[in-house]
């Protein structure tokens, strides 16, 4: 579980991590905003869907802990399913542990004002006016709000079954290097001995003859 404010670099740590990977085995899950009908679930049973099988790791990207941070900070949900959540996500982890499923649960910690500088790069910069959302602008006005919020959530949910550990992401790549370093000693991970792979001679048959591609399906070669 990847948890920050807004422009942590959750998402930078989160490609970094997958793009060796097997997208089979591995996989993101980042949720939308729940539609209608999600509201009217049981809180954690959207979540519950993306959950990994024996062998597979999901990374959410922002997780059920949306209830403790932006929901809280934003009015989204009432003060009674806040206090619910924090009622339910201890079992609901420890179940999911108990089940074989191991929770990792990182935090991104930036300073105010690299989030500020964050926030400007997102604003001038053309390739990054997609990150900049509404919610966004609102959330570094409420800057206090979600510090409030976070400081009661790690409080609140750091359990021994499934703690939170706090990535110092000031620096992107530092905290990349770091949060990937630690989430390899997580598990008893070590080096595979790859067998040898030997290319196959490929097979040709006289009788057959490719057939040349219609000039008029050809992407033009600009470049």
């Amino acid at each position: 579980l990847f948890e920050g404010r807004d422009a942590a670099g959750k998402g930078g740590v989160i490609k970094r991590i997958t793009q060796r990977l097997n997208p089979r085995v591995a996989r993101v899950a980042a949720l939308p905003a729940p539609n209608d009908r999600e509201r009217t679930q049981w809180y954690f049973q959207r979540y519950a869907s993306h959950l990994p099988a024996a062998g597979e790791i999901v990374l959410f990207d922002r997780s059920w802990y949306n209830r403790a941070g932006v929901e809280r900070v934003m009015g989204f949900c009432t003060d009674d399913q806040y206090e619910e959540f924090f009622r339910s996500v201890p079992e609901f982890e420890r179940m999911l542990v108990r089940s074989g499923i191991q929770v990792i649960k990182y935090w991104f910690s930036i300073s105010d004002e690299e989030q500020h500088l964050r926030f400007l790069s997102r604003i001038h910069d053309p390739l990054k006016q997609w990150k900049l959302s509404p919610m966004d602008l609102e959330s570094r006005r409420r800057w206090e709000d979600y510090t409030r919020a976070k400081e009661i959530m790690l409080e609140r949910t750091h359990i021994d079954e499934a703690p939170w550990w706090v990535v110092q992401a000031v620096d992107k790549k530092k905290a990349r290097l770091n949060c990937i370093h630690h989430l390899l000693q997580q598990m008893p991970y070590e080096e595979r001995l790859q067998p040898t792979v030997v290319l196959p001679q490929r097979e040709r048959h006289d009788d057959y003859a490719r057939q040349p591609v219609p000039d008029n399906m050809i992407v033009p070669e600009i470049y």
